[in-house]
């Protein structure tokens, strides 16, 4: 029977692999994709499985590098540059063994000249489950059947700009830089450091065959303020973490914090929700009610919003309306003006109170502190508080 291998020590010799020859953009990216390549051997005791994408605004920013590293270390490693959905998931019911795809340049499929590519997307999303497959007919002619094809598989991803918001919520995003003149790496040579990684990754999965039956019934508890997609995403991490112990389950927690936090505020949402966010964060902050006039002043004055320029022209009253009217009040009733009474004058404005359900639900939670403590800041209108009407009266 073999030794029973340290997962601590072996992760740390994991990350200290990916750490000669990446530079990541955050301490927790290093955490986060030693995490991952251990958790590829051991797909059968997740009910998901996270997608990882190096992304990067420019090439040159070492995005096929950091593959090149998870190559070495992960089971049955398939390249899939250009790859079609079918190729996939058929390679994903392959007798012989699931493999991790790791699919380079994919914006060549998802960027902005690739057009739509649903079926790809749809191989994508549907293999984050365990329980996710693909239909497809087969046969000839009039005697086709629909076979079901699993899909369930690890995948990471490299590319230029951004994903489909359907991948990025599946993923841990890791945003790529090129390197700094001060930042030195090893230059990697397939020929002399895959047989190192691989190495590793024979011990990874030696690893895994012991923890396997442990890490399948646990249940690893979230920082604060980690829940839903993004708890999804994290569970098998932080299981695998757990399992190894030592240092790890703190540093994963933290990774985790760290990078949910980034996505967040990279993640602006749709028009509606940056407005309720910006209206939220920025706008009527303390302040209980305000004249629309006022709500617009402050908007447009926003660095690097776009409510000055929409389409050629400011964000209007008009415009306002019709955007805050798609969402409802706690009473279930469309966001509407109501007026405000001034000194001397009564204003068209917007109470905090009918904004409130609409934050609760669609806005993005305040970012997390630090990991051990983490918790969802409640919004900053919760007890609001009556706004001088010298205010009012300077809207005016």
């Amino acid at each position: 029977m073999p030794e029973p291998i340290d997962g601590a020590a072996l992760l740390n010799e994991v990350e200290a692999f990916h750490r000669r020859f990446n530079v990541f953009p955050r301490e927790g990216a290093y955490v986060a994709v030693a995490l991952w390549d251990a958790h590829a051997h051991l797909l059968d005791a997740f009910d998901s499985t996270p997608r990882i994408a190096f992304l990067s605004p420019e090439p040159g920013s070492g995005k096929s590098r950091a593959l090149e590293v998870v190559e070495t270390l992960v089971p049955r490693p398939m390249l899939a540059v250009n790859a079609r959905a079918a190729a996939l998931f058929r390679s994903v019911s392959d007798p012989a063994g699931r493999p991790t795809i790791l699919y380079d340049e994919i914006d060549t499929v998802f960027g902005p000249k690739a057009g739509d590519n649903e079926e790809l997307r749809g191989f994508l999303n549907a293999g984050h489950r365990r329980s996710g497959v693909t239909y497809r007919c087969v046969g000839d002619g009039g005697n086709q059947t629909v076979v079901e094809f699993p899909s369930y598989s690890a995948v990471a991803v490299a590319g230029l700009g951004g994903l489909p918001d359907t991948i990025t919520t599946r993923s841990v995003i890791i945003r790529m830089r090129r390197r700094a003149r001060n930042e030195k790496v090893e230059p990697f040579r397939a020929r002399l450091h895959e047989a190192e990684g691989n190495k590793l990754r024979d011990r990874l999965a030696q690893w895994a065959d012991q923890v396997h039956k442990d890490i399948a019934g646990r249940w690893p508890e979230m920082p604060d303020g980690v829940t839903d997609r993004a708890a999804d995403v994290w569970e098998p991490l932080l299981a695998v973490a757990d399992a190894a112990g030592g240092d790890w389950p703190k540093r994963a927690r933290e990774a985790c914090v760290e990078l949910v936090n980034a996505a967040r505020a990279d993640d602006k949402g749709s028009i509606g929700i940056r407005l309720l966010t910006d209206l939220r964060d920025h706008v009527m902050v303390g302040i209980d009610r305000l004249p629309t006039v006022a709500i617009l002043d402050r908007l447009c004055a926003l660095e690097e919003a776009p409510w000055a320029d929409m389409a050629g022209r400011p964000l209007d009253s008009r415009g306002l309306a019709k955007m805050l009217g798609e969402y409802m009040t706690t009473d279930n009733t469309p966001i509407k003006a109501r007026n405000i009474k001034t000194a001397g004058a009564v204003l068209k404005g917007y109470y905090s109170a009918d904004l409130y359900d609409a934050w609760e639900r669609y806005c993005p939670p305040v970012l997390l502190r630090a990991a051990t403590s983490a918790t969802t800041a409640t919004p900053q209108v919760s007890e609001p508080e009556t706004v001088a009407e010298n205010l009012f009266t300077s809207a005016t």
